[in-house]
């Protein structure tokens, strides 16, 4: 095993650079009775959605310096905001994990436009919800790892050809940590909210089905 952004030396900047930005968001709103946000559509993604203004933070003297781990220094990290009506918290979004991807829905387009519709797709990991074959897409050495642990993910595939990364078992070992059993209709991706200031990005929600998490489909 080895450790995922969560650890090691890139945890603590990570960390700094959200208590930071925490601060000045907090300053940012009670001073002017806005969220620096940037516009976001209504299509966009809850774990996208969101992303800070670092520039306009920056600028109006909240935030001394931009993190040299965010985007806009060249880092691969986007920070943005969850619940942001009733406690704006700043999270990170890894861009590597969102390029990944994006790489991986690709050639799943790539494929289907060139087999009259078929999707790539190997056996059915879950109801409605498929492994991509990597040798019929191209994608064998889209290697994907997770932020949580360090450990690789899987993709995974709905009937609608859009892919997302599985975070099965980053989920699994997070309910484990837990004293609470899940509840049924609870989105188990809560967890990795709660223990960790990265979200879970390009991902499906969860919830607990015969004693283990398993990814639900926007529709079957």
């Amino acid at each position: 095993m080895y450790p995922g952004k969560e650890n090691g030396g890139s945890a603590v900047s990570y960390r700094e650079s959200v208590k930071r930005i925490q601060t000045a968001v907090d300053h940012y709103y009670r001073d002017e009775g806005l969220l620096p946000i940037m516009n976001a559509d209504e299509t966009t993604p809850r774990f996208e959605k969101f992303r800070i203004d670092l520039d306009k933070l920056n600028q109006k003297g909240y935030l001394d310096s931009i993190p040299a781990t965010a985007f806009e220094k060249g880092g691969t990290a986007c920070f943005l905001l969850l619940d942001e009506e009733k406690n704006p918290t700043v999270k990170v979004m890894d861009l590597v994990t969102v390029q990944t991807v994006n790489d991986v829905q690709r050639k799943v387009n790539l494929y289907r436009s060139s087999h009259g519709g078929q999707l790539p797709a190997a056996e059915e990991v879950y109801p409605g919800l498929y492994s991509v074959d990597g040798k019929k897409a191209g994608t064998e050495k889209l290697k994907l790892t997770s932020v949580y642990s360090g450990e690789e993910m899987g993709y995974i595939m709905d009937r609608a050809g859009s892919v997302y990364a599985d975070y099965v078992l980053d989920i699994m070992t997070a309910v484990d940590k837990g004293s609470a059993h899940p509840a049924p209709d609870e989105d188990l991706r809560s967890y990795l909210l709660d223990n960790s200031w990265f979200v879970p990005v390009k991902s499906l929600p969860y919830y607990w089905a015969g004693g283990q998490p398993v990814p639900r489909p926007s529709s079957n």
